[in-house]
């Protein structure tokens, strides 16, 4: 088997290369392919996970404030425009 420009060897290609093989020999191609591509993957260390987390929440709070103000502000608008209060 030879290997292509992208790392993996011909055997694994796509469909095409699974057809001649009964549905224990897919599930078993299938399996190794995700154990293979598991040991590929990069976790982040515990300090990268601590500040991804506080950017998430820096986001979220800083998006539901600027929501919260457009609904307070459409809230007035349509007060002054209504004349009346509307029942949330």
């Amino acid at each position: 088997m030879s290997e292509t420009s992208t790392g993996h060897s011909e055997k694994n290609l796509g469909p095409a290369s699974r057809e001649g093989k009964n549905v224990f020999g897919r599930v078993s191609l299938y399996v190794r392919e995700v154990t293979s591509e598991l040991k590929r993957v990069v976790y982040p260390s515990a300090e990268e996970t601590r500040r991804y987390t506080i950017i998430v929440i820096v986001f979220v709070v800083v998006i539901t404030l600027a929501v919260t103000l457009l609904d307070v502000g459409f809230g007035r608008l349509a007060t002054f425009v209504f004349g009346r209060e509307i029942a949330a």
